[in-house]
């Protein structure tokens, strides 16, 4: 399946801005189920420096200073991404259990080395993966247990754990609990635009069951967090498709947000608590990191402008095979 996103921001401000500063994450990334084929910006007014890095988490960064005033800034990333069939996960839902999840990510790292070099020694006999891979393994739990730990927009709670307990039945697979967990989530929690703001506490979510797909994907974070175990938030974009009958109108996508687990084994696995269910052809990831803080699609610091307003327009428009 490919896909063109053309994801548009545009603010315009009161009075003239003279200087800004800009970071945007707006580059889908290349992963197991992704390539991005080709990404490219236009910006209005023209920066007079623009270079690309990649952050802490992996994820594609833009840097742009616009140096002439100006009282419209305007920000269009399109990119063509193509996305590779969904894996059979059928299996790995009777995989290991959450506690026995938990358990691997709260081993100091003296004891991981121990058992992947045990792991190893054991593959010389001929009864294990091979010895690359157990030492890739060893490496993913260490990075692994960055996303066990609270960040600036998810702080794990004695009311998060109350409302992931039915889900985390004793000895249930790991997977099994997450889906529970989303499908509760998407029964018991309204999706409403209007309630919740990027600043809203998920305290506040998790009172009144009222937010968005930010909302929920942080919510389901907290969740799991807060019984050691490691997730992330992913950012990116989902086709929606039009009524029957009906003209797709461009522009009318959104950014989308939804969440993953680490499984040892096997990696992460992901899931959206909004529409209830895994994401996979009709998913297209932009970045990941521990919150929506980490992979804020555009942030930059304005001089002058006054008031502004800002709008965002994204398509995205499946192409022919």
């Amino acid at each position: 399946m490919k896909y063109r996103i053309t994801h548009t921001t545009v603010y315009n401000y009161s009075q003239s801005v003279g200087l800004c500063q800009n970071e945007a994450r707006l580059q889908p990334r290349d992963f197991w189920r992704q390539r991005c084929e080709s990404s490219c910006f236009e910006i209005t007014p023209i920066p007079v420096d623009f270079r690309e890095f990649t952050d802490f988490f992996g994820n594609r960064v833009a840097y742009f200073a616009i140096q002439q005033p100006h009282k419209q800034l305007v920000v269009t990333a399109i990119s063509e991404v193509a996305l590779f069939p969904r894996p059979d996960i059928t299996g790995l839902l009777k995989h290991l259990s959450w506690e026995q999840v938990r358990d691997k990510l709260q081993e100091t790292p003296g004891q991981t080395a121990n058992r992947y070099q045990n792991q190893s020694q054991l593959q010389i006999q001929g009864q294990s993966q091979s010895q690359d891979q157990t030492q890739d393994s060893g490496q993913e739990i260490l990075e692994a247990r960055y996303y066990v730990l609270d960040s600036p927009m998810i702080t794990t709670s004695r009311e998060l754990a109350d409302y992931a307990r039915p889900s985390f039945q004793p000895d249930r697979p790991l997977l099994d609990v997450v889906r529970d967990l989303m499908q509760r989530i998407y029964a018991n929690f309204t999706y409403d635009p209007t309630f919740t703001t990027i600043a809203t506490p998920l305290s506040e979510v998790l009172l009144h069951r009222r937010g968005v797909c930010q909302d929920f994907a942080h919510l389901a974070i907290g969740c799991l967090r807060s019984f050691g175990l490691a997730a992330r938030y992913i950012s990116g974009y989902v086709e929606t498709l039009p009524e029957p009958g009906q003209q797709r109108l461009v522009g009318a996508d959104a950014s989308h947000a939804w969440f993953a687990v680490y499984l040892p084994g096997t990696g992460w696995v992901e899931f959206d608590p909004t529409n209830n269910k895994l994401p996979f052809d009709q998913h297209i990831t932009l970045a990941w990191g521990r919150d929506f803080a980490d992979v804020t699609p555009l942030k930059g610091i304005a001089y002058g402008g006054g008031q502004h307003m800002l709008s965002v327009s994204v398509d995205v428009l499946r192409l022919e095979q």
